[in-house]
């Protein structure tokens, strides 16, 4: 026997799950995602997103409501009787009459240790406030944000130089695994749900433009937790000028590695890409000039000279 279920997901994050769910042998009544984006190139049409292109694939319906606010919408997805909804980095509101719509109720993946970091960017803030451990949760979704019970988890640890793009790919396959067995202790009648602790409680807010820009007199680990935890998007930057008369140019910090190391903040102190900052070092590792692929340290210097004594701001 099978579960009757609603997908409800967009980016890449999303897709093991879909794709386990399906291999498990459940029924994916519809798939909902959000709707196609414009793909940002001039002239190019607006483009599904993964999890649209996935279920298309694999013969599923998939519907791309820009809000779930509406009657219609909320009478169209009751219509689909389903025994549950899963709904892993949707993007969209659950109102209500559609948290309430399936026989059991929605269950979300989400990439945290809840309730430590509540909301959207809950792998970029881990890594962003220097975490050594986080986890993925199966969450039973209700109106507050990521405040319903907790169904399955499981706590993972961050390794030292791990980006924000690592952790997002070795998250999103255990996400996947974990909404498999919840999916089926649903099925035999024995998933349970446990609150969240009231203490411990904070949130990740979206990650804002104006926090990718880095500040080399913050102390080195500061430093490298932002440029992994930005990796690889946005990225955190800096600016430096590429010759006299030619504009600042942005280059991204993909990835880094705390050295020893001392100098004014925003130096470079040797000629293998050591930055001094506020206290300490970091070694840039992986770069990207604008409009450039990212490339080794190695690659940078070949065609940017970066002395030691030249200063990053």
């Amino acid at each position: 026997m099978s579960l009757r279920l609603v997908f409800m997901g967009t980016p890449d994050f999303s897709v093991p799950a879909l794709a386990e769910l399906i291999g498990a042998g459940h029924e994916i009544a519809a798939v909902y995602s959000q709707p196609p984006r414009p793909s940002g190139r001039r002239g190019l049409e607006s483009l599904p997103g993964p999890v649209h292109r996935y279920a298309a694939a694999a013969g599923i319906p998939v519907r791309t409501p820009a809000s779930l606010k509406g009657e219609a919408e909320q009478v169209e997805f009751a219509a689909l009787k389903a025994d549950a909804a899963v709904v892993v980095a949707y993007g969209l509101l659950l109102p209500k009459a559609v948290l309430d719509a399936t026989r059991h109720g929605c269950f979300n993946i989400h990439a945290s240790a809840l309730p430590r970091w509540r909301g959207a960017a809950p792998i970029q803030r881990a890594i962003l406030a220097g975490d050594t451990e986080t986890a993925v949760m199966i969450m039973k979704m209700e109106q507050g944000l990521d405040t319903g019970p907790v169904c399955l988890g499981e706590h993972v640890a961050i390794a030292p130089g791990e980006t924000a793009g690592a952790l997002h790919d070795r998250l999103s396959q255990l996400g996947a695994s974990l909404i498999t067995r919840a999916m089926a202790a649903l099925e035999r009648g024995g998933l349970t749900a446990t609150p969240q602790p009231a203490d411990g409680v904070t949130y990740a807010t979206k990650i804002d433009k104006a926090e990718a820009r880095i500040d080399f007199t913050r102390p080195a680990q500061m430093v490298h937790n932002q440029v992994r935890g930005l990796s690889p998007f946005p990225g955190a930057w800096f600016e430096i000028s590429p010759g006299e008369g030619r504009p600042p140019e942005r280059v991204k910090v993909l990835r880094s590695a705390l050295v020893a190391g001392t100098g004014v903040p925003g130096q470079v102190i040797d000629g293998e890409l050591t930055i001094a900052c506020g206290e300490g070092a970091v070694r840039l590792v992986e770069l990207q000039r604008a409009g450039k692929k990212p490339m080794s340290a190695e690659d940078f210097k070949r065609g940017f000279v970066l002395a030691p004594g030249a200063r990053l701001a």
